[in-house]
């Protein structure tokens, strides 16, 4: 039956959102707003509360399980600090996962608090258009209920990827199960090599469990591939085993348990070769997919890219459909970061019924990839600035450091590593910004509010750093090393640190 007695001449709708942001901003236009949220649940069964993947399966479990593994490390630190404690110290999977998860519990409630304060209706309901105007909600009992729009909003996001082969979806995990697992994952086989894979595999790792990542082919496709691989020697160097150049064929439980033993078998992507190998948890991070396919948008003539799932957009998140905006992780040629989400979807409302024009720039967003050694990054890697300017146009200075808290425990000297990118006929103005070191997002993100200002390398020159800090470097005009003249300091790149 249609509810038209509960929809006013405008009506927001969104299928999924992002920290309730959203929806409260077009609330506080006085204009009745309605969410459907709905969380297929997993292969496994999981499922979650309100807030969307970054919330529940995303970047909060992920920085937080990422701080437990720091901890460690600032543990066996801490032992030349003059702190003493028994030798044996063990990780205790379960504290860590129900505390995590407490928390993550906290915020799908203080969400729902915040939509019914902004008098905003949530269903817990699967979204799916049938005809111009109206969509079809169905409940987990089955119950549906038609409703109508004069705009809709999309923001259904992505799920993880699964390779097709078997055993995958009856034997493996994504991170939408790892982070509520409700047992040591004991022995991993990490699948993938995107941020997801090398962010788990690493906090993995770093919680004392023996962790081996298989890699079809390079580290973090589309981040600076320089910074990836001081990643990967990082990651190699501190015991993570990595499988170059293989992908799984069959995945076959030995014994069942939590966890329970499995059997890899892979297959080079170079030639014939088979392996095998076994593992007690098998963790896939191999990608994923635009949640676009099952939403009807066919039926009210959304255009969708047929091969990725993802939505085209104009400067003003308007589909094809005029009356249907998409924002998020399912945009074609946006990028994938909640922050940015948030920020398009309020602009957007703003427009809609604030009389604003500001647009969502989505040029020089910094991101942080949580890896054991965090990399921070703003603007272009050096492959996308040699592709747009050319490499006789840029100029790439660069040094290795040394943060003082890894001193006193003599540990990782020359590891941390800091590069800026410059655009030299535009008064060599700051393209480009990767950092790799403790405390990365902290870091990149005051020097991404200079970048969108036009931050020149002189200026930076000319920018008295704080001392000690990791980020001093980067002012330091003593190591900041040029590419082309390849030394720092009247030593070679391979010595050159910061010294305080």
């Amino acid at each position: 039956f249609l509810w038209y007695q509960l929809l006013p001449r405008i009506f927001a709708f969104l299928l999924k959102i992002t920290k309730g942001i959203l929806e409260s901003e077009a609330a506080k236009y006085e204009k009745k707003v309605m969410v459907l949220d709905f969380v297929t649940p997993t292969p496994l069964g999981n499922s979650w509360g309100l807030g969307g993947t970054c919330v529940n399966v995303g970047c909060i479990p992920k920085k937080l399980m990422h701080q437990a593994a720091l901890l460690g490390q600032a543990l066996q630190d801490s032992r030349k600090f003059g702190w003493q404690f028994p030798e044996e110290v063990k990780h205790n999977w379960m504290t860590m996962t129900e505390s995590v998860q407490n928390y993550i519990g906290s915020l799908n409630w203080g969400y729902r608090v915040a939509l019914r304060e902004k008098k905003v209706t949530y269903e817990n309901a699967y979204g799916e258009f049938v005809q111009p105007h109206t969509v079809k909600a169905t409940n987990k009992r089955g119950v549906e209920k038609l409703y109508t729009a004069e705009r809709f909003l999309i923001a259904t996001g992505e799920r993880p990827r699964y390779l097709g082969i078997p055993g995958d979806k009856e034997y493996c995990i994504s991170s939408d199960d790892l982070f509520s697992l409700p047992y040591c994952p004991g022995k991993t086989l990490v699948v993938g090599a995107s941020y997801v894979a090398l962010e788990c595999a690493g906090f993995l790792a770093g919680l004392g469990l023996d962790v081996t990542v298989m890699v079809r082919s390079i580290l973090l496709r589309g981040f600076d591939q320089d910074m990836a691989n001081k990643i990967g020697e990082y990651m190699e160097e501190h015991g993570i085993k990595f499988i170059r150049e293989f992908v799984p064929i069959k995945v076959e439980q030995i014994e069942e348990g939590t966890p329970g033993r499995l059997k890899v078998t892979a297959k080079s992507t170079k030639g014939n070769e088979v392996i095998e190998g076994e593992y007690n948890t098998v963790l896939l991070a191999i990608g994923r997919d635009a949640c676009t396919r099952k939403i009807g948008l066919d039926k009210v003539g959304v255009k969708i890219n047929e091969k990725t799932g993802k939505i085209p957009v104009n400067d003003m998140e308007q589909t094809n459909v005029p009356y249907i905006y998409a924002i998020g992780d399912i945009l074609q040629d946006r990028l994938e970061l909640t922050p940015v989400a948030i920020q398009a979807g309020r602009l957007l409302v703003q427009r809609l019924y604030g009389g604003a024009t500001t647009k969502c720039d989505y040029v020089n967003v910094p991101t942080t990839v949580f890896t054991p050694l965090e990399y921070g990054a703003c603007g272009y890697s050096e492959e996308n600035a040699i592709q747009k300017f050319g490499e006789e146009n840029i100029e790439v200075y660069h040094s290795h450091f040394w943060p003082l808290e890894w001193t006193v425990p003599s540990r990782d000297n020359n590891k941390c590593y800091a590069k800026i990118i410059c655009n030299i006929r535009d008064n060599e103005r700051v393209i480009g910004f990767h950092v790799l070191g403790p405390n990365a997002g902290e870091v990149t993100q005051g020097f991404a509010a200079a970048i969108k200002c036009g931050l020149t390398k002189e200026q930076l020159d000319s920018t008295i750093g704080i001392h000690p800090v990791c980020a001093e470097l980067i002012f330091l005009d003593i190591c900041t090393q040029n590419r082309h003249i390849n030394w720092c300091c009247g030593r070679g790149p391979a010595t050159c640190q910061f010294f305080y």
